[in-house]
């Protein structure tokens, strides 16, 4: 298959309404902000969603395991294997392949999201320590293995058009989780926090140069196209009910060569996005935008 011959650029813009869309783990779980108090969601939880939705596919069409559109980081509720880590999924497929030479080869031929996105395969030893030597010291053993790869598709982090607002509200639950029942316990109350509305938008590249090295290929980046604008469905949950978080828009750049006729950074400039959710586009010589509904 023909790896990535055009450069590509592109951009989601969506609309949170009652919803957290990101919260932050170090900040009671509030929705994310920067010091200007506009929203953020971060690129990790992006990619996230982006792999749920390929994987949702996959198996919606029947896919096998060698068909080398599986996805390789799954989470625990979404999985479509029985791997219990990302250690058991690598040996189960790679095998004895696994840290040597053909780590990188075999790898992005099996999953799409290394290949699109890169991976760390960074796994400790299975076995035990050196032995030790006859001055006391331990001998050398084996420290596992390291392996990089550097995927072709990048996604930046996504940030409001203007500052938002959050409500915090006090929740109770109707019995505590511990205890005889004799009495409430501490566990019975808590705190949701959710963005009130907002229009975020984030960007996102794809680099031919880098897809030699990993063979994500046209056919790959039309697969991460398609479900772009389904980034929300199927995401649903109690911080995130359904219809609470919608893809509007979606503008994608194909360039007419590998290098790209614009930079990246000037062809994200291109688009100027409003509170309200609409936007206008600047145009660029010879590059025409592509737009895309959301779902």
């Amino acid at each position: 298959m023909t790896t990535l011959q055009n450069k590509i650029d592109f951009a989601v813009i969506l609309r949170v309404k009652n919803a957290n869309p990101n919260g932050d783990p170090l900040n009671g779980n509030r929705p994310r902000t920067d010091y200007s108090s506009f929203g953020e969601m971060t690129d990790v939880s992006i990619k996230r969603k982006v792999r749920d939705r390929l994987l949702e596919r996959w198996i919606e069409d029947g896919k096998n395991n060698d068909d080398g559109n599986m996805i390789f980081v799954q989470s625990d509720d979404r999985k479509a294997d029985d791997a219990k880590s990302l250690r058991a999924r690598a040996e189960a497929v790679l095998g004895k392949k696994l840290g040597s030479d053909e780590t990188v080869k075999v790898a992005c031929e099996k999953w799409l999201d290394v290949r699109a996105f890169g991976q760390l395969f960074a796994f400790q030893s299975n076995k035990k320590a050196g032995k030790k030597k006859d001055d006391g010291t331990d001998e050398a053993g084996d420290t596992g293995i390291s392996i990089g790869i550097r995927g072709p598709v990048t996604i930046q982090s996504a940030f409001s058009v203007e500052p938002i607002d959050i409500t915090s509200t006090q929740i109770t639950k109707s019995v505590s989780g511990e205890g005889d029942g004799t009495k409430r316990g501490s566990d019975t109350m808590g705190m949701k926090h959710r963005v009130d509305q907002g229009v975020y938008v984030f960007y996102g590249s794809m680099n031919p140069q880098l897809a030699e090295r990993t063979g994500f290929s046209a056919t790959d980046a039309e697969e991460i196209k398609r479900v772009l604008p389904k980034l929300f469905e199927n995401d649903e949950s109690s911080a995130r009910p359904a219809g609470s978080m919608e893809v509007l828009k979606v503008i994608w750049w194909k360039h007419n060569c590998k290098s790209g006729q614009y930079s990246a950074a000037k062809v994200h400039r291109t688009l100027t996005v409003k509170p309200d959710g609409n936007f206008e586009l600047a145009s660029l010589a010879g590059l025409e935008a592509e737009l895309i509904d959301g779902f």
